[in-house]
């Protein structure tokens, strides 16, 4: 008798999250294109030519990729798990700040006053030494620690507090808030040591490369493009897991899934902490082609804007955030050269058109028009069916 024998290969599990995902496959190609094709029209393109790019566009659209992946982080936690968090800014900024640290290191003697390894702003301020807290940021590899360790451990210590004393809703939704407010008004007093009002600014090099050199800014572009697919990458196997079908449920009817034995807590403290982390390398990415990071980066004005990216892009799609993201940052930017004055209008009303006529975000709308057409063509042809069999 003879066994018959599988030789189909199995799938990574990845492969398998994103095989039914098409928009998120055609969000990450296009993605993947861009990194590849954009610093070649920047690099192997003349600067007369129609198709060439300029580096500061570069540098421009890294930052709307970071923004993506903060979109990314905040719709793991409010599309999959129900949680509205406006303190994601706060993680963002953290992660910024780790990296700014780092890069204040690496000026030394070269800032206006010269100190070697106090930052201008201390030697300013008539610090003498270097704070605790400050040290071992001379080492990329500690701040890159730094930066997914410090938004991972206040997303730690906040969610066991708050999802162990069952706060949840707009409860939770107004202290996530009062998070990064506070946050905001304590990085804003020059005793913290981060900078106080004018942040942390001037930087020179990273890992030895010059921030002024175009390859450099090309090169965090490129990396700015790789972590946002790896992120989604991440966060799409997340969903797609067993996991995943539990947040769903935790959204849905959370007590219920409490009373089925789940470990609520567990999971949404699991999933809000690796959401802080992917908002913590954004804003790591984001600060060395800003070329600035300042407290004005915790205010909850910007959580709130996160918030109204995703629900734009389509909310639980990820992919959707991403679009989310980059459509309403490119609109503020022209907005804000074309029109400065009534960009917070335009917001405004970008956030309740959305609400009335697109209640499931863009990607929703497009999801229910292409269902619509296909009905209409399967009834159409049903029907011409019939009409040939009469």
């Amino acid at each position: 008798m003879h066994q018959t024998v599988n030789t189909t290969r199995p799938r990574s599990f990845v492969l398998s999250a994103m095989a039914g995902d098409k928009g998120g496959q055609l969000t990450l190609l296009a993605v993947l294109a861009a990194i590849i094709l954009i610093p070649l029209a920047n690099t192997q393109l003349p600067a007369g030519h129609p198709l060439h790019v300029e580096t500061f566009t570069i540098s421009l659209l890294g930052k709307y990729l970071s923004y993506a992946m903060l979109a990314l982080a905040v719709d793991l936690v409010w599309g999959y798990l129900g949680i509205l968090s406006l303190g994601h800014g706060a993680f963002f900024a953290l992660g910024g700040y780790a990296m700014g640290m780092y890069l204040m290191r690496q000026i030394g003697d070269r800032g206006v006053y010269g100190n070697p390894v106090l930052p201008d702003f201390m030697v300013f301020l008539n610090w003498q030494e270097l704070p605790w807290f400050w040290l071992g940021f001379d080492q990329f590899w500690f701040a890159a620690l730094m930066v997914v360790l410090v938004p991972g451990a206040l997303a730690y210590v906040f969610g066991y507090l708050a999802f162990r004393s069952r706060v949840s809703g707009v409860y939770l939704s107004i202290i996530t808030q009062a998070l990064t407010y506070a946050l905001m008004l304590a990085f804003f007093r020059n005793e913290m040591g981060f900078g106080g009002n004018n942040g942390l600014t001037d930087f020179k090099d990273i890992l030895g490369y010059s921030l002024q050199q175009d390859s450099t800014r090309i090169a965090l572009f490129v990396a700015t493009g790789i972590a946002l697919i790896f992120s989604y990458l991440l966060c799409r196997s997340v969903v797609s897991s067993r996991l995943g079908r539990v947040s769903l449920a935790i959204r849905d009817t959370e007590s219920r899934t409490r009373f089925m034995g789940y470990d609520v807590d567990g999971i949404k403290l699991w999933v809000f902490v690796l959401s802080a982390v992917i908002a913590g390398v954004a804003g790591a990415l984001y600060v060395p082609q800003v070329g600035i990071i300042n407290p004005g980066e915790f205010a909850p004005l910007n959580s709130i804007e996160i918030v109204v990216w995703v629900a734009l892009g389509g909310r639980a799609t990820l992919f959707g955030a991403i679009v989310g993201a980059l459509v309403i940052n490119y609109a503020k930017s022209w907005f804000t050269v074309e029109f400065p004055e009534v960009w917070l209008f335009a917001l405004g009303g970008l956030f309740v058109l959305s609400t009335m006529y697109f209640p499931k975000g863009i990607i929703g709308f497009v999801s229910d028009k292409s269902r619509l057409l296909s009905r209409n063509k399967v009834t159409h042809k049903e029907q011409q069916e019939k009409e040939a069999l009469v």
